[in-house]
């Protein structure tokens, strides 16, 4: 979780650390380092209140080797002090100032004061790739009575996996568990932490969707999986739990993952390719790596350009409709027409395709009548709607921390006590179509209810409109 934050854009609130503290325990996590405590008043709140929650993780709090910064932990009432002690020339001289010998006197040193509070200790061996093998192996070798964990830290992500089996074959030569620390700089966190704990490391730390400083840090849901399914190691991590996890902290951290982000990103178990989607309906593994199910995951058709026949009768049959072959070809074609138009085709913009060649009827539950907005730098923004509900009309208004904010806020209020209280907006995505000041806007988003999700889009020249009516659209669809 510490180095987590450290995403450049990421900040906190002691409750939301909390939050996220006790999902991880939920998930099984065996360590939680829940912060620096000597950096604020608040990360000391946020810390101690992780620590009192009686979680069964052990909480951890990462100090340099100062005693201001360990009392600092040491009154958070954490579990494990993780001290950091730069290992390699350059960080020892340029850093700190001191020589090697220096160093080691002020990490026993420093330990010991920790283990006097009854505490257990981890060192981190900072910027260990870079460090003299020799020195560290010593390092290792004298520290190893003292102190609970021993921490190898690729700082800076220059490790590769023949060089890692070489190192920790050498230092995991005691009793004393070692840590692998690994940074993502050249891609290449995951395959070095599982090549660490292949030649001995016991512990791994990584972080939620590989969140941290520059590239980030060793991704928690790749190590686990890998380690499990690949290698046969077993974790005490509950795998099911992976997705929902990957989901709170992208929500709280506001950090949005890749499409392709390895498990977690959105499109790792969707196909649209017909080739692949016919395969994957004769056999689930002529195209999945693995059951996304074992992660949390579902299986998604997406539909495009790449669209066959398949994908067509599949997203039918999930909505209950039966179509015969002349309308499902026509059909298909029309997707593949919005496709080869750069279009992305929504749950709302198959169904209303669906409609036109089935000549279905539908009464939009909800009608967008009339929108206004006030915003500006010293007023509140408010948004003011006129609906049409089921044919009654509704207005409502709202605020927010900004216009679409509040106009997203007014439409849950108009839909109060209309059996649409169980609303969840899961994602919100903004592009703009057309170049310029005046370009068109589309308004992606996905809403769920129950376990019921669908995607709708909408598109204006005004970006708050744009959100109402994808917003509309979502629930018109969903509340057929």
């Amino acid at each position: 979780m510490r180095d987590g934050e450290q995403t450049p854009g990421v900040s906190l609130t002691p409750e939301q650390k909390l939050q996220i503290a006790k999902q991880l325990d939920v998930l099984g996590a065996d360590i939680i380092e829940a912060g620096t405590a000597v950096i604020s008043e608040g990360e000391q709140r946020a810390i101690k209140g992780i620590a009192r929650e009686g979680l069964n993780a052990e909480i951890s709090s990462f100090a340099r080797l100062l005693k201001g910064d360990i009392d600092a932990a040491i009154n958070c009432e954490v579990d494990t002090i993780n001290l950091v002690s730069p290992v390699s020339d350059s960080h020892i001289k340029k850093k700190l100032k001191i020589d090697r010998e220096t160093l080691m006197a002020m990490t026993i040193e420093m330990s010991e004061y920790v283990k006097s509070h009854g505490l257990k200790v981890e060192i981190s061996a900072e910027d260990a790739s870079r460090a003299d093998m020799s020195f560290l192996k010593s390092f290792f070798t004298d520290l190893a009575p003292i102190v609970d964990r021993l921490s190898f830290c690729d700082t800076v992500g220059v490790l590769y996996p023949e060089r890692t089996r070489e190192m920790f074959l050498v230092l995991c030569n005691s009793d004393t568990p070692v840590s692998v620390h690994c940074h993502n700089d050249f891609g290449l966190a995951t395959a070095n932490s599982i090549t660490a704990v292949m030649a001995g490391a016991d512990v791994v730390h990584v972080t939620v969707n590989g969140l941290g400083e520059r590239a980030g840090n060793a991704p928690l849901e790749e190590v686990v999986t890998a380690l499990e399914l690949l290698y046969n190691v077993k974790t005490n991590i509950k795998k099911k739990k992976l997705y929902e996890t990957s989901l709170l902290v992208r929500n709280l951290t506001k950090m949005p993952l890749a499409p392709n982000k390895p498990l977690m990103g959105d499109n790792v178990f969707t196909h649209e390719s017909g080739m692949h989607v016919h395969g994957t309906l004769a056999g689930t593994s002529l195209y999945e790596p693995i059951d996304p199910g074992i992660i949390g995951r579902k299986r998604r058709f997406a539909l495009g350009k790449h669209t066959g026949k398949a994908s067509v009768k599949l997203a039918l049959e999930e909505k209950g409709i039966s179509a015969d072959e002349e309308q499902t070809q026509k059909i298909l074609a029309m997707v593949k027409e919005l496709g080869d138009r750069g279009k992305l085709i929504t749950d709302a913009d198959f169904q209303a395709l669906v409609d036109d060649v089935l000549r279905i009827e539908r009464e939009e539950k909800i009608k967008l009548v009339d929108l206004s907005v006030v915003s500006g730098k010293n007023v509140y923004p408010t948004a003011s709607l006129r609906l049409q509900i089921d044919g009654e009309e509704i207005v409502e208004a709202g605020v927010g921390v900004g216009p679409v904010d509040a106009a997203i806020n007014a439409l849950r209020k108009a839909m109060a006590g209309m059996e649409m209280d169980d609303l969840r907006l899961e994602e919100y995505h903004v592009d703009a179509i057309t170049g310029g000041t005046d370009a068109l806007v589309n308004v992606v988003v996905k809403i769920s209810r129950g376990d019921k999700a669908i995607t709708a889009s909408g598109v204006s020249e005004d970006i708050v409109t744009a959100s109402v009516y994808a917003l509309i659209n979502g629930v018109n669809r969903l509340y057929e």
